[in-house]
């Protein structure tokens, strides 16, 4: 049995090259008999492949898949055969490294689509296959070819508007996951997992690779590889350590119930009704003073000893400006009403 499978449809720059591709319906560990479809039809040879289809090799493809059953995938390649644009069908034989920019984009659908999770897809090496692209109102452009269109537009009275330029695209402008409030959509990228009943605000961001398990309020920066627990608040301007930015081999998370106050931020894995106070940056070397129930000092010890650990309130002392620790009483409540996505 494969690992995934998809059907594209993409863009190419002037020399055939690959863009970015769009995958409706990606799928998660197909039957073999979809496989044993595009083996036949398009000469799949196995292995982890990319194969540009022709209409006429789309059009066989989708009366084999609804010979076995396979009815939603005929469909989509009965419609992609009358494409505009190129159509790729993408197999991946096993989660290895990508050797091509549609596997890379499978793969970020398969994660935007809640089919896996963060973590759980080989990613290591997608940065050198995600051309750095023009995003624009008509589309991914080569940015070589920028120049030209943008002249194109304005001789034709358009105007070729530039959203961004990065290696990725913003997520909405090929998933919008069910049950979810994203309320300035350029701030999440494709490839990461928003979990339902999650609220996005306008200055809350997430990366690839990165996301919520379910009903959480995001306000601040969920950075590569972070993964943020159901019930877990993010304040305003806080911010998460990723692992593409100085966590090292610790991989950062957000446990349950857990808040991060406005412009705090942790580079240790909080366990779950775990606080930290707003303005408060916790990394694994901050020195950290344990209190007991009377508020008295217990010991001195670096953050990283309490990653994962539940129950905690971090918090600045104010006069003696000394990190500390203590039990959390309170567990975090969302307000139900405010992230209602219904």
């Amino acid at each position: 049995m494969s690992f995934a499978f998809g059907i594209g449809i993409g863009s190419q720059n002037n020399q055939g090259e690959w863009l970015e591709v769009f995958y409706q319906q990606p799928m998660i560990t197909p039957e073999t008999e979809l496989i044993d479809a595009v083996e036949t039809v398009l000469n799949y040879q196995g292995g982890n492949q990319a194969i540009q289809a022709t209409a006429e090799q789309l059009t066989q493809l989708a009366t084999a898949l609804r010979q076995i059953g396979a009815t939603e995938q005929a469909s989509l390649a009965e419609r992609a055969a009358g494409s505009k644009r190129p159509v790729v069908v993408t197999v991946l034989q096993t989660d290895g490294t990508a050797s091509s920019t549609p596997e890379v984009y499978l793969k970020l659908h398969l994660i935007s689509h809640r089919q896996v999770k963060p973590h759980g897809l080989k990613l290591d090496g997608i940065f050198g296959l995600l051309p750095n692209l023009a995003w624009t109102n008509e589309g991914a452009i080569d940015l070589n070819e920028l120049p030209d269109r943008q002249l194109k537009a304005r001789l034709e009275g358009r105007t070729l508007e530039v959203k961004s330029v990065d290696k990725f695209p913003q997520m909405t402008d090929y998933v919008v996951p069910s049950g979810v409030r994203i309320a300035d959509t350029a701030r999440v990228r494709l490839g990461a997992y928003v979990g339902e009943g999650t609220t996005v605000m306008h200055e809350g961001f997430i990366n690839f690779n990165a996301g919520t398990e379910g009903t959480s309020m995001v306000e601040g920066r969920i950075s590569a590889g972070v993964m943020v627990g159901k019930g877990s608040d993010l304040g305003g301007g806080c911010s998460t350590m990723g692992t593409l930015s100085g966590g090292g081999n610790m991989v950062i998370s957000v446990g349950e119930n857990c808040l991060i106050g406005a412009n705090a931020g942790i580079g240790i894995p909080l366990g779950d009704r775990c606080t930290v106070e707003s303005g408060l940056y916790v990394t694994a070397g901050t020195k950290v003073a344990l209190l007991d129930g009377n508020n008295e000092l217990v010991e001195v010890i670096k953050a990283r000893d309490l990653a994962g650990k539940p129950d905690l309130l971090f918090r600045r002392n104010s006069q003696s400006g000394a990190v500390e620790c203590k039990t959390n009483q309170s567990a975090i409540e969302l307000n139900e009403e405010l992230h209602a996505n219904n």
